[in-house]
């Protein structure tokens, strides 16, 4: 009898000793999951930014936290993103800043007529500076999520239309034309004397289309990634009305889990690479330009003495701007002392 107890004893812990190491994979805490939310094409410049510092994180969190990039809406537009992203029901998105607009007005102070036809390192002066960091401040304590750091670089919008030639800014009068979102869009569109609409950017191919509007305001690479030339686009007309900008944005409750260690590792990784993808960015704009004149669209560029002569005329208006945008004055003032009008 004992040595049955016995042999069954060291079989018993033989068994435990080649258990132990699925007993402690199974205890060990499953990884971190972030999910990130987009609304633009997978060739988009911001997909392809994110999807690099997704992996970045990955690689630098050693498991410990997994990745997911959901692209083209397939968890939600932009315009629905940032509640999401307050509520938890995603831990990344990339927004534009006219869609903070309905939490954070200051946020779409990149349109304000100031930098009408104005160059990208005004732009970066302001958005990296103090009335940068003003916003990001603001979105932080009121919606209690995480910015990460600098806004990414979308590219100057501009217009664009199906059937009617855009030959000079006269030529936007009485046109439909699809705004991104925020006031200042819709300011600028009236501004030219046109008729607004805001659609959401996975509804614009059909929309266009079905002449749910005559034209848009956007992006070479972003009309370009969406092919919006197969719905009918044949004409820009090239202002640099306004930079169109994305801000990092996290979940707090995501960022919590974390920890201090890796919050500054994630934010050095965004400092860090931001350089480089606006570089790229820039490069796919001036790639998407050629694209799309490939595939017959024709482009009009506003001679800088016109930019110039617009944005003299429109300054003396940004205060209503401003009052309808329900941009703080202390934002403006540190707008104005960037841009230096």
């Amino acid at each position: 009898m004992p040595d049955t107890i016995t042999r069954r004893a060291l079989g018993a812990a033989a068994a435990a000793s080649l258990a132990a190491p699925f007993i402690r994979r199974a205890d060990a805490a499953a990884p971190i999951e972030l999910r990130c939310s987009l609304d633009t094409a997978p060739s988009h410049p911001r997909n392809v930014a994110m999807r690099d510092f997704l992996r970045k994180i990955e690689t630098a969190s050693q498991g410990t936290i997994k990745t997911r990039l959901f692209e083209s809406g397939s968890l939600f537009p932009d315009l629905q993103v940032v509640k999401a992203l307050v509520q938890g029901q995603v831990e990344m998105a990339c927004p534009g800043t006219w869609t903070i607009t309905g939490f954070v007005p200051d946020a779409d102070f990149s349109q304000l007529p100031a930098f009408y036809g104005r160059p990208i390192d005004i732009v970066h002066k302001t958005t990296d500076g103090n009335a940068g960091k003003f916003v990001n401040a603001e979105i932080a304590k009121k919606l209690h999520i995480e910015v990460l750091g600098g806004w990414f670089d979308l590219g100057f919008n501009n217009w664009y239309s199906t059937r009617k030639p855009l030959n000079s800014l006269a030529d936007l009068k009485d046109m439909k034309l699809r705004s991104p979102g925020g006031v200042l869009n819709s300011w600028r569109i009236r501004y030219f004397g046109g008729v607004p609409n805001v659609t959401a950017w996975p509804d614009v191919p059909l929309a266009m289309s079905q002449g749910t509007f005559d034209g848009l305001i956007s992006t070479n690479e972003s009309t370009n990634s969406s092919k919006l030339y197969d719905s009918g686009m044949k004409h820009s007309l090239q202002d640099n009305q306004g930079m169109g900008l994305y801000v990092p944005l996290v979940n707090q409750q995501f960022w919590a889990k974390i920890g201090p260690k890796m919050q500054e590792t994630v934010l050095g990784l965004w400092t860090e690479n931001l350089p480089a993808w606006r570089a790229n960015t820039a490069k796919s704009q001036r790639h998407g330009r050629a694209e799309l004149t490939r595939h017959g669209v024709v482009f009009v560029d506003v001679a800088q003495a016109d930019l110039d002569a617009v944005h003299a005329k429109m300054l003396p208006q940004q205060g209503k701007a401003v009052a309808d945008a329900h941009i703080s004055p202390e934002l403006v003032k540190l707008v104005m002392a960037d841009v230096g009008a």
